[in-house]
């Protein structure tokens, strides 16, 4: 886990520098490095398989343990990584007056994760691409890999931090349009509360298979308020609440629904899992009130298949 009293930032004024914070503490909490070296030769070995050039063995290496390995060059394990941001309403919630490390919606935890995966490419030297949308699509960058395309994104991600938002979407119409931009294999985060209407729900499985075309890895952040979006949990008095998108509303005391309310959300989740599985997209439900080491360690486990 992260410690992040360590991390002595308040509002969130330099996204670069906390991005580098986070994940240092991330691998400081490690025992160990995720992070296989790089260098001009060569970054690591693989078992070799029937069939394959023996050009790469490292004979040296067989001559120690009577076993084939072949060396993994940097443009073999280099990646291409795409992260599709939703920006519609419903991720503005819960409303906090600033961007903080203690008070993050939605999408400012989507901006600042965002963020951290990028500081972990940066240092895998893998090159990042950025799609944004809502009921329009915002923003595409395609993946590179310098200094100055960086910077870019990053900004892109600052400005997340102090957006608002009322637009509704409908995700499944502009993963087609993102899927149809990324031809080389890639490694692919959706960032996403996954609230749109039932009746696209098939729609938006067929995006997400679109989005695995020419062999993508795929990995689904379903990122939710777990106290509130999951349990309900709010005190005891009478409420209003309003749908931020719609803007219907209804009066009610939560504590008289919220077991009902807990066993259909987690209906819910379960059901996203399983179709996930079926579709061969990594799930992963994303508590914005836990921190970011659930999004860094699913991108080590999604690199190690791409390699």
């Amino acid at each position: 886990m992260i410690d992040f009293s360590q991390i002595q930032i308040s509002e969130i004024k330099n996204l670069d520098l906390l991005a580098r914070q986070v994940v240092e503490g991330f691998i400081t909490g490690m025992h160990k490095s995720p992070f296989h070296g790089f260098s001009v030769e060569f970054s690591e070995h693989k078992l070799y398989n029937k069939g394959e050039s023996t050009r790469h063995i490292d004979w040296k290496l067989f001559a120690k343990t009577e076993k084939l390995y072949t060396k993994k060059y940097e443009e073999e394990t280099n990646l291409r990584c795409h992260i599709i941001i939703d920006n519609s309403a419903s991720m503005h919630y819960p409303v906090v007056k600033k961007q903080s490390l203690e008070s993050l919606n939605k999408i400012g935890f989507s901006a600042v994760a965002a963020a951290c995966l990028m500081e972990v490419l940066k240092r895998q030297r893998d090159a990042v691409g950025l799609s944004i949308y809502s009921d329009e699509y915002e923003y595409y960058a395609p993946e590179k890999g310098s200094d100055r395309h960086r910077k870019m994104v990053l900004h892109q991600l600052e400005n997340l931090l102090s957006a608002t938002s009322k637009a509704t979407t409908e995700t499944y119409q502009y993963l087609h349009e993102i899927a149809e931009k990324i031809h080389r294999r890639s490694l692919i985060f959706l960032f996403t509360d996954m609230l749109q209407s039932d009746k696209h729900e098939e729609e938006l499985f067929e995006a997400l298979r679109h989005l695995k075309y020419n062999k993508h890895e795929v990995v689904l952040f379903h990122t939710f308020d777990g106290k509130t979006e999951l349990n309900f949990d709010f005190d005891n008095a009478p409420k209003k609440f309003v749908d931020v998108e719609t803007g219907e509303e209804v009066n009610l005391f939560s504590e008289n629904i919220q077991q009902h309310y807990k066993e259909l959300v987690d209906r819910y989740f379960e059901e996203l899992r399983n179709k996930c599985l079926q579709y061969k997209i990594d799930y992963v439900p994303v508590d914005i009130q836990v921190g970011f080491s659930q999004v860094l360690t699913s991108y080590f486990l999604s690199r190690q298949k791409m390699v």
